[in-house]
């Protein structure tokens, strides 16, 4: 099945699920890697952005359930989705910490990427990440995305400035 992979599977997100993303997206460790001002969000705001991004036209959004516990344990979405020139930005956030380093944000996103390319015929999915955020650097680089650009010092964070790169990927390069 097309969103089940060997320890993780997506569904689609609900608006039953914004008291556990509300929880993720009050944390502050999560969110550093993230969101660009960090903040505390209401309850009323996480249920608004996700009824948002749950009734978008042009967004596709996922909760990321570890198959072995039925745990969500993230989410990932294709977001400004632009049918016509057949590409999409794409997002993941593993919100429940325990599961870090373990490979499951890896197997969440080729599914997510696998759908982009393999269902939707994408011709290419672009992301943007913060500079200090090696390890998923890594992961994108593995999954053969490519640096495209970069807003120098755009991200004021842990002291110092950092920058916000660009990567995308196209279908012909995707390691699937």
């Amino acid at each position: 099945m097309l969103f089940n992979g060997q320890r993780v599977r997506l569904r689609k997100m609900l608006m039953d699920d914004t008291a556990l993303y509300h929880s993720w997206r009050n944390d502050m460790e999560v969110m550093q890697f993230t969101l660009p001002a960090l903040d505390v969000f209401t309850y009323s705001d996480t249920e608004k952005f996700v009824q948002r991004i749950t009734e978008a036209d042009n967004a596709k959004s996922y909760v990321i359930e570890e198959k072995d516990s039925d745990q969500p344990i993230g989410v990932t979405a294709l977001t400004n989705i632009d049918v016509e020139n057949r590409n999409a930005e794409c997002i993941i956030d593993l919100g429940d910490k325990n599961t870090w380093g373990k490979g499951l944000g890896r197997e969440a996103f080729q599914l997510l990427l696998d759908y982009a390319f393999l269902e939707m015929n994408l011709h290419k999915v672009y992301l943007r990440v913060f500079s200090f955020n090696e390890r998923a650097i890594r992961l994108y680089q593995k999954l053969g995305f490519q640096t495209e650009g970069e807003l120098k010092e755009q991200i004021y964070r842990y002291g110092s400035w950092h920058h916000v790169l660009y990567m995308g990927l196209l279908k012909r390069d995707y390691v699937a």
